[in-house]
């Protein structure tokens, strides 16, 4: 006797209903996956352009920068984040907590201080009273979720050692000046309430993430520090880097510990909307093992190479704009590193949509380089028409309370 069709749909509909219950969700997200949800958020944020007068096509922006009351409502920001690290809430659970005294005590924190706010076990949405120079006497230890967020104000956290992410997870930094960073060390420095202990020497880096995750740093400004400007090592993961005005450093972004460590397999960075400015020579990025989508940057100056890796990371470059320079030596946009040919030759590089400006080059490799991808390639290039505008705020911003950021 055959069951009546009323019934059928009424089962395949409880069937719909029930199945994501049943789905086992991994925490190493599918990468084509995040790279399609990038993709679709630009594709939409394009096409709201018509309806937002301040809009750039720049989805993280016109998430919130078109709001007049953002000030009020700061914590938007949180659901603001794409790519890899778009899970990255910070502190958008917790209360606000003002930064009033630029000061700092590496073990003593005062409240009021930074380092007293990024110390602390609960989340919390850090936020500054008004303009400040904050010179760290040692690395600022974070505390998992914590936000960092500038707007309204003119921080720089310069002249001394800088971030450290070791081991934590859910950090928002936004909207500040970060450079001239030193090396720490040799030191006491608590990393939370209950916890100080010694610190053998760092290396100097702007926002150095040690088995990090859920990380998103947008829209800071970061220049002329010891080591890199932001690196990520030894087994982080889901990071979004974006938004950011980088300039005047050597080695810009180290993304990967070592060829041997192999943990690093797993990581899975998002770098999008990024200018990489004046005065920078090399890793925009330099990548190890995992997996790293380059998406919608501005590279207007580059004096050795763009973006380079070793130990067979898998780069997925998309929609940027390169522009070489006029020396004939530097054309080419990628290095590999230790290795010949024949082995780099297999690993997975590719350049979709890319536009390439005054002889610049992208090596291509693995099987993401065949013809067939090539040639279909040329559909994706309407985005990197829009990089100028998508990229023209990177770096911090000048916010003022009761208008469009």
């Amino acid at each position: 006797m055959a069951l009546p069709l009323s019934f059928m749909l009424l089962f395949l509909l409880l069937l719909l209903l029930l199945v994501p219950s049943f789905i086992h969700s991994s925490p190493l997200q599918d990468p084509e996956l995040v790279v399609q949800d990038v993709q679709k958020s630009i594709n939409g944020s394009r096409r709201n352009l018509a309806f937002l007068s301040c809009g750039t096509g720049n989805p993280i922006d016109d998430c919130w920068r078109c709001d007049p009351n953002w000030e009020k409502n700061r914590k938007r920001l949180a659901d603001c984040a794409i790519g890899f690290g778009k899970h990255a809430i910070g502190g958008r659970d917790g209360k606000i907590y003002v930064v009033t005294d630029p000061g700092d005590h590496p073990v003593k924190p005062k409240p009021g201080t930074l380092r007293y706010g990024v110390i602390q076990e609960e989340p919390l949405w850090i936020i500054f009273k008004r303009d400040m120079v904050i010179k760290l006497k040692q690395e600022l230890m974070m505390n998992s979720f914590k936000t960092i967020d500038g707007r309204g104000t003119n921080v720089h956290i310069a002249g001394g050692p800088c971030i450290t992410i070791q081991f934590v997870t859910n950090i928002i930094i936004h909207g500040i000046n970060i450079h001239d960073c030193k090396r720490g060390g040799n030191a006491y420095v608590r990393d939370s309430t209950t916890h100080y202990g010694f610190r053998t020497l760092s290396d100097g880096d702007g926002v150095s993430i040690f088995g990090g995750s859920h990380v998103w740093v947008d829209h800071c400004s970061l220049s002329n520090c010891r080591d890199g400007l932001i690196d990520a090592i030894h087994g982080s993961t889901a990071i979004t880097i974006s938004n950011n005005f980088m300039t005047h450093h050597n080695k810009v972004m180290l993304l990967g510990h070592s060829d041997s460590f192999t943990r690093d397999k797993n990581m899975q960075v998002t770098i999008a909307f990024n200018h990489f400015g004046e005065g920078l020579v090399q890793r925009m990025p330099r990548c190890r093992h995992g997996y790293f989508h380059v998406v919608n940057n501005d590279y207007t100056h580059w004096q050795m190479y763009a973006i380079g890796g070793s130990a067979a990371p898998t780069i997925n470059s998309q929609g940027n704009r390169f522009l070489a320079s006029n020396d004939n030596t530097f054309k080419e946009v990628t290095k590999r590193e230790i290795a010949p040919q024949s082995q780099w030759k297999n690993w997975n590089w590719r350049s979709s949509g890319d536009l390439m400006l005054n002889g610049a080059f992208f090596r291509a490799s693995g099987t993401g380089a065949s013809s067939s991808y090539a040639r279909a390639s040329s559909l994706a290039a309407k985005p990197s028409s829009l990089v100028a505008s998508i990229t023209a705020s990177a770096g911090s911003l000048n916010c003022r309370k009761g208008s469009r950021c």
